[in-house]
């Protein structure tokens, strides 16, 4: 069946303004415009941020939903896709964020509000761990785009995470995924929007 809810969700330091969101956002609702759209600001908290994605979402279809996430985001969307059992795309997901982020902790700026800053408690190392899930238990409901040119995260630990789905592995890139709209036509495809 058809997704007719598509859930968007950011990375560390990042917001619904980065530029995979706005240029997925536009995609979306150039394309599918009857699909329900949500991109929500995530607090810096791993346990607040996935109690909001849970409430926004309560109340979405479970066999039309689905969720792409984006490095932190990603590590979100695979929570929400064994949660729910919905299909998820990854776009240089983060594997092991309590790992990588404990270094993080302290005062943080918001990238793209230089003049936002939050503070990433050292509770949320712990929090991220909670969320960790075991290996995916539907694979084919997984999409992974990852980019070998990444240089916050191992593209081979990346796919080393996800035995089994369809990954699109890209030569050279950037963590951001700079060259995003050569892609996005695959997302889309992928995701089967209403």
């Amino acid at each position: 069946m058809d997704s007719t809810h598509l859930l968007y969700l950011h990375g560390f330091r990042s917001s619904p303004r980065s530029f995979k969101a706005q240029r997925m956002e536009a995609a979306v609702r150039a394309r599918h415009p009857r699909v329900t759209w949500l991109c929500p600001q995530l607090p810096p908290s791993p346990r607040a941020a996935m109690a909001m994605v849970a409430e926004a979402t309560a109340h979405w279809p479970r066999d039309r939903m689905a969720v792409v996430g984006s490095s932190l985001g990603g590590f979100y969307a695979t929570w929400v896709a064994e949660e729910t059992g919905c299909p998820a795309v990854l776009l240089n997901p983060a594997v092991d964020p309590a790992r990588d982020l404990s270094r993080f902790i302290g005062e943080q700026t918001a990238w793209h509000d230089p003049a936002g800053h939050f503070y990433f408690a050292p509770e949320y190392v712990d929090e991220l761990r909670a969320l960790e899930k075991g290996p995916v238990r539907h694979p084919d409901r997984y999409f992974a785009v990852i980019a070998k040119g990444d240089e916050v995260l191992d593209w081979r630990e990346m796919t080393g995470r996800y035995p089994g789905i369809r990954v699109k592995l890209l030569e050279g890139s950037d963590h951001a995924i700079g060259d995003f709209d050569a892609h996005i036509g695959d997302v889309l495809d992928f995701l089967g929007l209403a």
